[in-house]
């Protein structure tokens, strides 16, 4: 199960509204955001949340609610606690961040969920996708390189490769009023699969239909 979730991004406000920072933007459009309290720590804002709580923000939310509109069932496996991290190192040190709340608390590769934008997909898809390349990623190189592997969870928001425009120009600039409501939807359906996912106790189970899920054209 997930122990660590790390949204990926740049910490400035010249940053806050660009491409490179969707998971960033992601975590802030959350229902529940609000009732983080987070802390400066481990070259990062961390927030830890028991699992439990994490279950009743899920039903009053309304994101996640058994049959009968009751909190969800926390697995019997899961950890008692969530951590949340933002790394303030800057995308291409991301792995620093992530690596050194890892150790502290003893968390093992494979509970590391990272949030992140992706190039390779189209604006108004989402993907679950565990392991697996890099993508030219620096955020996910900086992970690999201090995690000693590529074997963690990735949660990715499609950009859309851009033809004929620099890379990095392209990552570092914001969205357009015109993407603004796809990036919307792609959000309110990106915190359903988001608490599904924290309360599964087995994520692989989710691939299938969220392996590459496109929320609107």
């Amino acid at each position: 199960m997930i122990s660590l979730v790390a949204f990926l991004g740049n910490f400035g406000r010249e940053y806050e509204q660009t491409r490179h920072n969707v998971a960033w933007q992601f975590a802030s459009s959350l229902p529940f955001y609000q009732r983080f309290s987070w802390q400066e720590k481990f070259k990062g804002d961390y927030a830890v949340v028991e699992t439990q709580a994490l279950a009743e923000w899920f039903c009053q939310t309304g994101l996640l609610t058994t049959k009968d509109g009751g909190v969800p069932n926390v697995p019997k496996n899961a950890p008692d606690k969530i951590y949340f991290l933002k790394p303030l190192t800057y995308m291409n040190l991301s792995g620093e961040a992530i690596g050194e709340l890892a150790h502290f608390f003893k968390i093992t590769p494979d509970q590391v969920l990272v949030v992140h934008d992706e190039l390779e997909l189209p604006l108004g898809t989402l993907s679950l996708k565990w392991s697996g390349g890099l993508g030219g990623h620096n955020g996910l190189r900086s992970t690999k390189a201090v995690l000693g592997t590529a074997d963690f969870w990735r949660l990715r928001f499609g950009l859309t490769k851009p033809q004929n425009r620099d890379i990095a120009d392209y990552v570092l600039s914001s969205f357009t009023a015109e993407e603004r409501p796809v990036l919307n939807a792609v959000f309110a359906e990106g915190a359903k699969l988001f608490a599904k996912l924290l309360l599964s106790s087995d994520p692989a189970r989710l691939i299938p239909e969220w392996g590459k899920k496109k929320v609107i054209a």
